[in-house]
């Protein structure tokens, strides 16, 4: 974010209204920001644009104490609607009712704080033009479904409402009812026991690390299912596994999140596996070297299965490991 383009105001929390035990801070800065909706003060937080004393608040659900100083950078607005942009689209599949994108590691899927371009949907607008569905908002137009910014692989957008409408039936189905297949392959530390098995798990934001997804106990957060097999051991010293997973649900961050909590976090996955840093060092000096560069999780989607939303037939759609992730494979297979 350009700053020099940025306001930024001062304030100090407290008031009559404020409870003298304190009370959450997007309710807070409502009371102290009145010009601003709750919303856009809950999406400043949330993209760290509000800090006490130097430190980002991420939180809007935290609970703050009256007399708190609070620094907040409220960017300039930008236009509703994403730009045009020419991208190196790779397109595997396309017809007047969709399209399959071999998304790069590295590209945002669609404007959000701090990436109001160069993302996925920038490039499908100039792509497809006034095609696109209009039925998940001018932010996200198309948009079925989702892959982290740092994930590579196989993603599908509707190019009609009517598109849009059967897509989204079949992922919200979760496969129950259809052919839809999502599975991906991962690089992990360690070797999951039992090779191969099934995740259950309830996710939801994590209260105290917004940017994280956390499992939480029964009958808190969504439901997610993860079914997991070890497709090999590169590295010969049950250091490393290839896994292979197959999503039953389709929940933020859900195969990082079930095999950091399986014990197994994705090499490169600095937000879920931090306390697995260390084990790079016991890697060889060419995998070391490989992982460093990846400079990312080691997560692909390689596989995605669905039925036509218009015809009916089943389409389905590979993807081989990218160039990254391969050559780390390999360094680990030497």
């Amino acid at each position: 974010m350009d700053q020099s383009a940025a306001q930024r105001r001062a304030v100090v929390l407290g008031g009559e209204e404020m409870p003298a035990g304190g009370e959450r801070l997007d309710r807070a800065l409502a009371r102290a920001l009145p010009e601003f909706s709750r919303a856009r003060l809950q999406a400043l937080v949330r993209a760290g644009q509000v800090s006490a004393g130097g430190q980002a608040l991420r939180d809007p659900a935290a609970k703050v104490a009256p007399g708190l100083h609070l620094d907040i950078v409220i960017p300039e607005a930008l236009p509703a609607e994403p730009a045009p942009e020419r991208l190196a689209l790779v397109v595997v599949h396309e017809d007047d009712d969709l399209i399959v994108i071999d998304k790069p590691a590295g590209l945002v899927v669609h404007p959000a704080p701090g990436h109001e371009g160069g993302t996925l949907v920038n490039g499908l607008i100039a792509h497809c033009g006034a095609s696109l569905s209009g039925i998940g908002g001018v932010r996200r137009p198309g948009i079925v479904h989702r892959l982290d910014k740092d994930t590579s692989g196989l993603l599908v957008v509707a190019k009609n409402d009517h598109a849009h409408q059967g897509l989204t039936a079949q992922f919200a189905d979760h496969g129950r009812t259809g052919p839809l297949e999502r599975a991906y392959l991962a690089l992990v530390w360690g070797v999951p026991q039992p090779r191969s098995g099934t995740i259950r798990t309830n996710l939801a934001r994590s209260r105290r690390n917004f940017e994280k997804i956390a499992v939480v106990r029964e009958g808190e957060g969504r439901h997610a299912v993860t079914h997991y097999r070890v497709e090999a051991e590169p590295d010969g010293e049950s250091q490393v596994a290839l896994v292979r997973c197959q999503l039953e649900t389709g929940r933020t961050h859900q195969i990082r999140v079930h095999l950091s909590h399986l014990g197994h976090p994705l090499l490169g996955d600095d937000l879920y596996g931090s306390a697995f840093r260390t084990k790079a060092a016991r890697l060889g000096l060419a995998a070391r070297d490989a992982l460093t560069a990846l400079g990312r999780q080691a997560l692909h989607a390689t596989l995605l299965g669905f039925a036509h939303p218009r015809t009916g037939e089943t389409l389905r759609f590979e993807s081989p490991l990218p160039a990254d992730m391969a050559h780390l494979l390999a360094a680990l297979s030497d």
